[in-house]
């Protein structure tokens, strides 16, 4: 059973809804802050995290008024109670108080504390029976089994705030599962969609990080110029979802204005439509199963002219074939994948690999991982987090040999 709501059951909206805001101060943060302050009067703030950024948590604890603040730096303790001094916001420090946070009785709650740390929270949430607006890769990724059955045996309400998922779950609502032939991801096929395999093994890091159409983190705009990025939103939509590997297809539209499509059985697509903004799909699951006011700007579809689609090619971009293949083995694979996929994208920025050898990394520790026996059912969040941890250790003893095929 999923705890995605493939249907918009109505419920009637409560007068103040309180939320609390996981990575309060990253990307997917700001864009979340943007839209309750747009809101002051329809929600009250609860929790508030950030990893180290003590400044930008205070500033925000005091606009909001949060009732409790937490920062992931133990060591940044005191100066969290110094910038909040005088206020009635109760402070927290540490992988507890993150924990703490999302615990808190919020009913809506983004999780986008980014990698493995947001594990736990999410599922802090998740088991109080939350709604939860899941921001962070890893939850499913890493645990999409038994993250995804927590949150159906407790009733919380997954809410997906990427853009791609997002657009399913709208799409989604308009037919029933039995229904359902395929869902369609799209792509940008970022900065490196046309250029030749030669070209895009040599690619540099400044070259990486132009991406044509969104303004995102680092890791994320490098994941995007792979396509890894589009392999891990193909294994989450399966977790999200419930979908196997041959109900997900990618397909690469560089306008970036469709963000995703349903097939169903009568062969009617249902695609959702809108300008690339992280506040749309946020404002969505912020007001679910209402719609709020969102600040993004108007589509205007004429003067775009016309939405283009191509095939993705595996050969140029193998990391999107790797995914499938990690979906498909199962048992930890996924896990491994994305760990691999952190340490390469890390030795990229460091300068000690070519940005081709980003996918070669991850394949190598993926089948040294298999030839090993190492995989098995992950049933916790500790599985989980060990899993994550020992590919890790693997993916950097095979880094030099990677390095030195591709010298």
């Amino acid at each position: 059973m999923s705890a995605v709501p493939l249907r918009n059951n109505k419920a009637a909206a409560s007068a103040v809804r309180t939320v609390s805001v996981l990575g309060a101060t990253g990307s997917i943060g700001d864009s979340t802050m943007d839209l309750l302050r747009a809101s002051p009067d329809r929600y009250q703030v609860e929790a508030l995290t950030a990893n180290t950024n003590v400044e930008g948590l205070a500033k925000l604890a005091r606009e909001f008024g949060a009732r409790y603040a937490a920062v992931a730096d133990p060591d940044r303790l005191g100066a969290l109670k110094d910038a909040l001094a005088g206020t009635r916001t109760e402070c927290g420090a540490g992988e507890s108080a993150i924990i703490e946070a999302a615990a808190r009785p919020a009913d809506w709650v983004m999780a986008a504390v980014s990698g493995a740390a947001g594990l736990k929270p999410a599922l802090a949430a998740v088991d109080r029976g939350a709604s939860v607006a899941l921001a962070n890769k890893e939850c499913l990724v890493c645990a999409g089994d038994f993250f995804m059955q927590r949150a159906a045996k407790a009733g919380a309400c997954i809410l997906p705030a990427d853009s791609e998922h997002n657009a399913l779950f709208q799409a989604l609502g308009s037919g029933n599962r039995e229904e359902l032939v395929r869902v369609i991801i799209t792509a940008s096929g970022g900065p490196f969609r046309t250029w030749a395999a030669a070209d895009i093994e040599q690619a540099t890091l400044a070259q990486a990080l132009k991406h044509p159409n969104w303004s995102m983190g680092q890791k994320i705009t490098i994941d995007s110029a792979s396509m890894m990025n589009k392999g891990l939103e193909v294994i989450e939509a399966s977790y999200l979802f419930a979908l196997t590997p041959d109900e997900i297809d990618v397909l690469v539209h560089p306008q970036s204005i469709i963000h995703g499509m349903v097939e169903f059985s009568d062969r009617s697509v249902v695609a959702q439509l809108g300008a690339p903004d992280m506040r749309t799909p946020i404002a969505h699951c912020l007001g679910w199963p209402d719609r709020i006011v969102g600040p993004a700007a108007k589509l205007d579809l004429a003067k775009i002219g016309q939405l283009t689609f191509e095939e993705p090619d595996f050969g140029r971009f193998p990391g999107l074939r790797l995914a499938y293949d990690a979906l498909r083995t199962g048992r930890g694979a996924t896990t491994v994948f994305n760990a691999a996929n952190e340490v390469a994208v890390a030795a990229f920025i460091g300068g000690k690999i070519r940005f081709g050898a980003i996918a070669r990394l991850v394949e190598a520790t993926m089948n040294d991982w298999v030839r090993s026996g190492n995989l098995a059912p992950l049933t916790s969040a500790d599985d989980a987090i060990a899993v994550d941890h020992n590919a890790r250790n693997k993916a950097a003893t095979l880094l030099p040999q990677i390095a030195l095929k591709a010298s």
